[in-house]
C-alpha cells in the first residue's frame, strides 16, 4: 500500500485508522491495531474520564512492557457534557493524536493546537470539512452514511462524500462508512482519500471489549440486516432487532423527538454492544457487516486488508 501524508503525520506503517467505536475500542483493540502497523483509537465515547485514563495507561503500560514504540489515539464526541474533563484527562495523560467528531470543532481549536496535539475531525459533509479545516484541524475524515453507529443527517453515501471533500479542502482525507475490506480501501484511495477509517470490521475482532454475542451478529449479517432509523434526533445505524422496530413503529406513527428520546433512556447501546442484549439492546454496525464472515484477530484482518487491497490494485 502507498505511504501518503497520513503515514508521515501519524508514523504509521498503514495508512488504515480503526475506528473509536463506543463499547468496543478498548485498549486491547487499539494496541493491536497500532502494533500491527496501524492507528488503533481508544472509543471515549462510553468511557468516564476515570475509566479513559485507566485505558490510556494500559496501552502505554502494554507498550513499555514490550518494547514496542507505536502511536495511538483516542476518539472524543465533542457533544460529551464531561467533554470537558475527557480533554483535561487527555492532555494529563499526554495524548498526542485525537479524533473528534459529533460537535462544533472550532470551541476546541485553541486547547489542541496549543498543546501540540495531532487533530482530525469527522465529518460528514462538504461544508462541515471546510469548517474542520478552517478550525485548524490537521485531516478531516469523510464519512459516508454506510457507517455503523450516529451519522450525518443528509445521507451522502462515502463513493459520493470523498471525492467532494477531497476536491473541496487541502489538508489530507481519511474516508469513512462502510469499508471492511481492501477492495475498498483501493476504491476509496482511487477517489482521492489518503487514507481510511474501518469500524465495523475491527468490532468482530478477538480484541474488541464488546460482547460475543453482537460480535456473531455482525458475522451473521447480510446486506439487508441494517436500517437507519432516529432521524428526528441524531440518524443511528444500527442491526434490525425488536429495538430498532420499535423505533421505526414509533417514527411512522409520528413520535416526537422527546418520545424517542425516552426509548433512549435506558443506555441501549451498552445494553446492545457491550452486554449482549439482542432485543432491547442498540446494535450499532455497518452497512459492511455483510462483508464480515469471521472473528478474528486484529493482526490477521489487517494482514487480510492490505492482500485484498494488492489484489484489487493489481487488477485495475
Amino acid at each position: 500500500m502507498k505511504n501518503t501524508r497520513i503515514n508521515s503525520l501519524f508514523n504509521i506503517d498503514h495508512p488504515i485508522i480503526q475506528a473509536g467505536m463506543v463499547w468496543t475500542s478498548g485498549w486491547r483493540l487499539a494496541a493491536a491495531c497500532s502494533e500491527n502497523g496501524c492507528l488503533g483509537l481508544i472509543g471515549a465515547g462510553s468511557m468516564k474520564p476515570e475509566l479513559l485514563s485507566e485505558h490510556i495507561r494500559k496501552i502505554k503500560s502494554y507498550f513499555a512492557s514490550n518494547n514496542i514504540d507505536k502511536p495511538f489515539g483516542v476518539n472524543l464526541p465533542l457533544i460529551r457534557g464531561d467533554i470537558n474533563e475527557l480533554i483535561k484527562t487527555i492532555l494529563k495523560e499526554e495524548v498526542k493524536i485525537v479524533f473528534s467528531s459529533a460537535g462544533n470543532p472550532k470551541v476546541f481549536s485553541k486547547i489542541f493546537k496549543e498543546n501540540g496535539i495531532k487533530w482530525v475531525h469527522v465529518t460528514a459533509s462538504v461544508k462541515h470539512a471546510l469548517k474542520a479545516q478552517d478550525a485548524g484541524c490537521d485531516v478531516v475524515v469523510a464519512e459516508g452514511f454506510e457507517a455503523g453507529g450516529h451519522n450525518g443527517i443528509d445521507e451522502i453515501t462515502t463513493l459520493c462524500l470523498v471525492p467532494q471533500v477531497v476536491d473541496a479542502v487541502e489538508i489530507p482525507v481519511i474516508a469513512a462508512g462502510g469499508i471492511a475490506d481492501g477492495r475498498q480501501i483501493a476504491a476509496c484511495m482511487a477517489l482521492g482519500a489518503e487514507g481510511v477509517q474501518i469500524g465495523t470490521r475491527f468490532a468482530a475482532s478477538e480484541e474488541a471489549s464488546s460482547s460475543s454475542t453482537y460480535k456473531q451478529k455482525i458475522v451473521e449479517a447480510s446486506d439487508t440486516s441494517t436500517v437507519l432509523i432516529m432521524k428526528k434526533l441524531n440518524p443511528v445505524r444500527l442491526y434490525k432487532n425488536k429495538f430498532a422496530e420499535d423505533v421505526q413503529k414509533a417514527e411512522g406513527s409520528g413520535a416526537s423527538a422527546e418520545e424517542l428520546k425516552e426509548l433512549l433512556s435506558v443506555k441501549r447501546e451498552m445494553k446492545g454492544i457491550f452486554e449482549g442484549d439482542l432485543n432491547e439492546g442498540e446494535l450499532e454496525m455497518g452497512q459492511s457487516s455483510g462483508l464480515v464472515k469471521k472473528i478474528l484477530p486484529a493482526k490477521e484482518i489487517i494482514k487480510n486488508l492490505l492482500a485484498e487491497y494488492e489484489v484489487a490494485v493489481s487488477e485495475i
